[in-house]
């Protein structure tokens, strides 16, 4: 099931890089342009993660300290590991990881529904939706992927001490992975009053699980290179998320943005922040609340930046929204309409990042 959706969106992608390559040569782009496009998939975060996994924090300098360290090292260590470099390693990492993690998706899937086909449906919405192109990046959402997917399978089959390894990992990758605290609570919190006490301890565990992968990484930047928020600091820096804004004001200014035609590429974040929301009303209705608690978090972080650059790409970390979005699609031709639709607008979003005109 995940096989085919995944090996098309890579098809997909490269197509449009190499479609990027051809119009930036045959229009003579500007040297910013010419320069994005020939980073390809290693371009923008990913050459970030390059630049730690082949330098160190201290070679890639101290604005990388805002990047996590799990798919960094997991590249370093295929290289070292292998005769690839460690580019190529990175692509590897993100690559193989999108396949077990869209694998992992249908299994839970089919795990919870008993539905094959929406297991079906699922994959090849996540692996089309317009975000998905990173994941054939060398960025780190598709190893979260992985490990979150892999934290609810342990956490719904009652695993706590998969459930809390597993989200200390995925706290490690990236600073998402604190989310998976709120599906830890409402899971622990399920049946708790009948449980002993070390059955309570092993929940407690899974809880705070995500939080001891991140506080690991918080710890050591503390002691390598001083502030144990630093990264955090980093990350509300005005050049790159921004402060914590209040979310109605933002889609207020960003709908005006679009009324009026200017800025179109932010204010057209307006139509998937507003689509979400419906998808996630969909995953509280279909599925157990462990997920749309997930996906509320994930959402809540998204929407409180004050703009909406890369909105899209947080959205798809919060997977329960591509199983209601699924959910939604069942019908033969209204599945017709959305992956070809979806596809398209992945063609769209790839090509405006090769072309360094959006941020992913």
């Amino acid at each position: 099931m995940a096989l085919l959706p995944c090996i098309v969106a890579r098809v997909v992608v490269i197509g449009t890089l190499v479609l990027a390559r051809k119009v930036a040569a045959r229009s003579h782009a500007p040297a910013p342009i010419a320069a994005r496009v020939h980073e390809g998939l290693l371009g923008w975060d990913a050459g970030w993660y390059e630049s730690i996994a082949r330098l160190g924090y201290g070679g890639a300098g101290h604005q990388s300290l805002r990047f996590f360290p799990l798919v960094p090292l997991l590249a370093r260590g295929l290289s070292e590991a292998s005769s690839l470099g460690v580019g190529t390693s990175l692509l590897v990492v993100a690559n193989v990881s999108a396949l077990v993690g869209v694998g992992a998706l249908t299994l839970l899937v089919r795990r919870e529904s008993g539905d094959a086909e929406l297991a079906r449906l699922t994959a090849w919405i996540f692996c089309l939706a317009p975000a998905a192109y990173t994941y054939v990046m060398g960025y780190s959402e598709a190893t979260l992927l992985v490990l979150t997917v892999g934290t609810f399978i342990a956490l719904r089959s009652r695993r706590w001490w998969w459930a809390a390894v597993l989200g200390a990992l995925a706290g490690l990758a990236r600073p998402l992975g604190l989310m998976l605290c709120l599906p830890a609570l409402v899971e622990g919190l399920r049946g708790l009053s009948a449980t002993s006490w070390a059955e309570r301890f092993r929940r407690l565990l899974a809880l705070a699980g995500p939080a001891v992968g991140t506080g690991a990484y918080l710890v050591y930047v503390a002691v390598r290179y001083g502030g144990l928020l630093t990264p955090f600091r980093i990350q509300v820096e005005s050049r790159h998320r921004g402060l914590v804004a209040d979310p109605l004001s933002t889609l207020l200014h960003d709908a005006s943005l679009l009324l009026h035609h200017q800025h179109l590429g932010i204010a057209l974040h307006l139509p998937w922040v507003l689509l979400s929301i419906v998808l996630v009303v969909v995953a509280f209705r279909k599925l157990p609340a462990s997920y749309g608690a997930f996906a509320v978090g994930v959402l809540v972080v998204a929407v409180t930046a004050p703009n909406l650059d890369s909105f899209e790409r947080y959205a798809l970390s919060a997977f329960p929204l591509v199983v209601a979005g699924a959910a939604l699609s069942r019908s033969s031709r209204v599945e017709r309409l959305v992956l070809v639709s979806l596809a398209a607008s992945m063609i769209g979003y790839a090509m405006l990042a090769f072309m360094n005109i959006a941020v992913p």
